[in-house]
Parts: structure tokens; sequence; C-alpha cells
């Protein structure tokens, strides 16, 4: 009995091993595999990667020959994708069943992507036959191998890139907020460019929203106020101006130095009477103010008052100006500033040459700085003064 268990397990344990030999032998396989790489225009490839591959693992890697041949040797039967690629010429695949020694033939690179493998027809009826039934799926792209698409990935990086640029805007644009915050609290004028002054002395700074004859609304810092018209004493545009640079050639750059300042020679009054003042218009010049005097104030805090002049008499008006005089307190203290209008020029007999000249009909404008050591000022009066010459 215990030598019948003994033969028995012996015969077991032959089968087991002889059926392991078995399929060890039925996997690895006595096939072979040929064919010949070429390019687009039917030469041969030389040095192609080859890939091999069986229900999407790779059974064998081989590069071609200086012929363009390859062979593939002991393969096991089943489905098969092959795979030919070349580094300038492209690349291609092919799907086939294998059941027998099997001769791929002439395998085509093409720079174009490859459309989806068709399983080829063996060389025996039955291999047909089995690879009409069976659906082999092979990857075509590198996101079906496991992989991550390049267009995806570019799609990827792209909207990434774009979320931050969009954040990067964000954020500049609150610095920028913070940056006007900032400024408007040091310097209101850069927001609020009016400055309103009343009759009781004080000075409102504020931007003008709505105004009619009896009343004007201002934004300013605490708020809305509305100011009644008449306890307004004069609107003062301050405007934030940058200093302008004057352009210079990058060849003189270095060497360059801006020319002087062109002066004018010095008025000189050959008559201090002002009888033609008294004859008739059509005889006489008689200059008057065009509009209103505009009145402003720099980044410097210098105030600024421009405006037109114009000769509506018969004959040329020389020299004209205007005398600006400043009430700088309630105690009645003034100063005086006088600015010339920018006319024509005329040469005088005594050879003084003049550019504060104004013809008949003609305009001329003017402008008038006062410093900011000048002090403030409470109103203004002006008055436009000439001369006549023949």
């Amino acid at each position: 009995m215990t030598l019948l268990k003994c033969t028995l397990k012996r015969f077991l344990f032959a089968t087991i091993i002889f059926m392991l030999a078995g399929s060890i032998l039925s996997a690895k396989g006595k096939l072979t595999l040929t064919g010949q790489v070429l390019d687009s225009g039917g030469d041969k490839v030389k040095k192609a990667e080859l890939t091999l591959r069986k229900d999407g693992d790779v059974v064998e890697e081989d590069k071609t020959k200086g012929n363009g041949k390859f062979k593939f040797k002991k393969l096991a039967e089943g489905d098969y994708v092959l795979e030919a690629t070349h580094e300038d010429l492209g690349s291609a695949e092919k799907a086939f069943t294998l059941s027998d020694d099997y001769d791929l033939g002439e395998i085509t690179l093409s720079t174009e992507k490859p459309a989806s493998p068709v399983a080829t027809e063996s060389s025996t009826t039955e291999a047909a036959s089995m690879a009409a039934a069976v659906s082999v799926t092979v990857p075509q792209t590198i996101e079906a191998m496991g992989g991550s698409n390049k267009d995806f990935i570019i799609n990827e990086l792209n909207f990434e890139i774009k979320k931050l640029n969009a954040e990067i805007k964000h954020l500049t644009q609150d610095l920028d907020d913070l940056k006007a915050l900032s400024k408007m609290w040091v310097n209101p004028l850069t927001i609020y460019s009016k400055e309103i002054i009343l009759k009781n002395g004080s000075t409102v700074f504020g931007k003008i929203i709505y105004q009619d004859d009896k009343s004007l609304k201002v934004e300013t810092l605490v708020g809305y106020l509305i100011v009644d018209r008449a306890q307004v004493v004069r609107i003062v545009d301050n405007v934030i101006t940058e200093d302008t640079q004057e352009y210079v050639p990058e060849q003189i750059r270095e060497s360059y130095t801006p020319p002087p300042m062109p002066k004018l020679a010095q008025p000189r009054y050959t008559s201090s009477n002002n009888s033609a003042r008294l004859a008739s218009a059509k005889l006489s010049a008689n200059c008057v103010l065009v509009g209103n005097i505009a009145e402003k104030k720099d980044s410097q805090g210098n105030i600024i008052f421009d405006g037109e002049i114009k000769n509506i008499g018969g004959r040329r008006a020389d020299f004209v100006k205007v005398d600006f005089v400043f009430r700088k307190n309630w105690s009645g203290e003034t100063r005086t500033l006088t600015t010339f209008v920018k006319g024509s020029y005329n040469t005088f007999d005594t050879g003084i040459v003049s550019d504060a000249s104004l013809l008949p009909g003609a305009n001329g404008k003017f402008d008038l700085y006062v410093p900011q050591d000048f002090g403030t000022f409470i109103g203004y009066s002006y008055v436009i003064d000439w001369e006549e010459y023949q």
C-alpha cells in the first residue's frame, strides 16, 4: 500500500513537470517573423528602430540592417503589432496574427500620423479566418499606452499660464488701487483738482459733480458738499503736469547742452502821455479781454493765469501788457505783477524790437506765472495797458 502511494506521487510529479515544460516551450515558440523597412521614396532604411508588441507588452526590440531587413526568431503564436520608427523619415505600424513563419513584406515609413492599423492576411486560410474573428485593440497614441498626450500637456500648460496672467493682472490692479489711495491722501489734487475758495476764507478741494446758477455739488474726501454759488470767490483748476524732457539724439547726447533762453530787449517808453487814446476810436488802438482769464495751478504749486487780448481799435497797439493787482489780505495790502501779451514783432526807429504789438483786429495770448513763494491772496483785479507809436 505504501509502495502504491509512493508510485502515484511520483507519477503525478512527473506529469506536472511535463506540463510546465510544455507550457514554457509553447510560450517561447519557434516562429520567425521577417520583413523590410523602406522610406516614402522606396529606399531601404538603415537602423530603423523596431518594437514588437503583443497584447500591449513589448516582446522584443531591434534595428534594421543596412538593407533595411529585419528578423525576429522564437516567437509564439498570437496577435502582434510591429512599430518601425526613424528620427528623420517618420514611423509606421503593422498589426498581424502569427500562427506560422511569416514575412510582413515591405513596411513604408511616413511622417504623417498613422491611421488605425488593419490586420493583414496571413499566409494561410486558417490565419485569415482567425484574424477576422479576433478583434485586436492596438494602442495608437502615447495616451492610449498609459502616457499623457502632447496636445493635452500643452493645453494644460497654456491654461496654467493664462491663470497666472490673470492673477498677475488682478494683483497689479490691486497694487495700482493702493497706490492711488496713498497718492490721494498725500496729495488730494491727484483726484480732486478743483480748489474752491469761499468768501469766509476757507478752501474746499474736490471734484464738481453738478452745478447750476445757485449751487455746486462737490465730491470731497469727507463726502459730498452742497456749496452756495454766492459764497464762492473763485474756482482754481489745479493741473498736475509732468516735466517734459527735450529729445536729444543719442549720438550727441553726452556733449549736448541746452541752448540759452533768448533775451528780449527791455521796452523803453518814449512818451508817458496818453493823449492818443483820447482820439477817435477809428484812429486809436483799443485792447480788450476776449473771454475769461483762466486760473490753474501746476504740480509745483505755481498759479498760472492765462487769457487772450484783442485789439478792436483802428491803430497798432505796442507793448500791450496786463497788470494784475493781487489783494493779499483783508487789511488792504496789495501786490502787482505784470505780463506782456505775445503778439507780433515790431522794430521801432530807436532800434527797440518788441513782440508785444497787436495790429488792428489781431489777437494775442498772455500768461502770468505766480510763484509758490508769492503767498496767498484773497482776490485780484487786472488792467490792460498799451502804448501807441507811429
